[in-house]
């Protein structure tokens, strides 16, 4: 009897420990594929291109860098929430491989890793750092240099700089923007900057450039030809009327009996191959049925939260995830009473958040810009 009470001790202080150092461990809510371990190298540049900036790019390609310098992209490394939660999470290296992916953007060399789980890099002075080259994030040649060539649309050697034709070009979004791997303490039924993996779940292609990079008929250089391209926009979360396009509405109100109403409001994903929203699990709509009086009054109210609620600690759990799927309708109602003839008009409004107010205050993000914005809204007049 003994013995056993002690064995059961020993277990009870192990779990203890284990669950203690699984909330006080630094989180590693990925796994560090080899896709984005290290930056880019560029070990060398094509003849007649002299310099890993956009602006050299710009010189023959005007509107293509006009467009870039309107995107989140070329923010990538200074946009101010990314800056504020990055130093909040210990200033994690491997975040900078998306952020500023190429190797000439960062202060340090990675050299090698002393993990398994390659969290810790063994980092060394970038004698080519380029702090300017720094500052445009993700820039051209992240995706448009390998190996010393140029990739793009059209395989062509009669430019300036002979062009590889690149044969997939969603493949150079899925670099970053599919983070996952198989390790069972990072468990992720969606990874965390997943989209790629949510288009996937509904058996639809993977077609970034589709929504992100819309088709233009345009010549690639001034006095080119004009020939199928695509804008180099990306447009997603941080642009309301993106998000508008993506999102279908239908709102309702009729009598159940003599002394009450009901409201109904259907919501359906069809702008989005993947989730609305996406990416950060910061990001959700808020959906609020109200009835008012005459003088705007609020009667009655009712909001749904639709988001994806992950459990960090001890482990990474999906709880739930009540985000709009692909093509999935979704409904909700709110009944209310019309005795007394007070209520005159029922209304629906749709807001996408970027960042949980809690999440603003823990970091300790103060914002120049909204972080949440209108994207749909419509009112009833009530028949009595």
């Amino acid at each position: 009897m003994r013995r056993k009470t002690v064995v059961t001790i020993v277990v009870v202080i192990a779990l203890t420990a284990f669950l203690a150092w699984r909330f006080l461990r630094p989180m590693n809510i990925f796994v560090v594929s080899e896709a984005f371990e290290r930056p880019i190298p560029v070990r060398q540049l094509p003849a007649s291109v002299t310099s890993q900036s956009a602006k050299a790019c710009a010189q023959c390609h005007a509107e293509v860098y006009n467009e870039w310098t309107t995107t989140m992209h070329s923010r990538a490394w200074t946009e101010p929430y990314f800056q504020t939660d990055w130093k909040f999470d210990d200033s994690r290296q491997i975040c900078k491989n998306c952020h500023i992916p190429l190797q000439d953007q960062q202060e340090h060399l990675v050299t090698g890793f002393r993990d398994k789980d390659k969290w810790d890099p063994i980092l060394e002075p970038n004698p080519r750092f380029d702090a300017d080259l720094q500052h445009e994030g993700v820039t051209c040649n992240v995706c448009h240099l390998r190996e010393g060539r140029i990739l793009g649309p059209y395989g062509d050697t009669r430019a300036p700089h002979a062009v590889t034709k690149m044969e997939d070009p969603n493949q150079v979004c899925m670099r970053c923007h599919v983070v996952q791997g198989k390790r069972w303490d990072t468990f992720f039924r969606m990874p965390p900057c997943g989209t790629v993996v949510e288009i996937e779940s509904v058996g639809e292609k993977i077609n970034c450039v589709q929504c992100h990079m819309p088709a233009v008929q345009r010549p690639l250089v001034a006095g080119g030809q004009i020939r199928a391209a695509r804008q180099h926009l990306w447009r997603g979360g941080h642009d309301p009327e993106m998000v508008k396009r993506a999102l279908k509405a239908e709102f309702s109100e009729q009598p159940i009996d003599t002394d009450r109403h009901r409201v109904t409001a259907t919501l359906t994903n069809i702008g989005a191959t993947h989730f609305l929203p996406t990416g950060t699990p910061d990001r959700y709509l808020t959906v609020t049925l109200r009835v008012l009086d005459a003088g705007g009054k609020v009667l009655k109210a009712q909001e749904q939260t639709l988001k994806r609620t992950v459990m960090w600690r001890p482990f990474i759990v999906d709880l739930w995830d009540t985000r709009l799927p692909y093509q999935q309708p979704r409904t909700y109602t709110m009944d209310f009473d019309t005795r007394g003839g007070k209520a005159r008009l029922a209304e629906i409004v749709v807001h996408y958040h970027l960042l949980d107010e809690a999440r603003r205050k823990r970091i300790k993000y103060e914002n120049k810009e909204p972080i949440f914005y209108e994207i749909y809204r419509e009112s009833i007049s009530i028949k009595q």
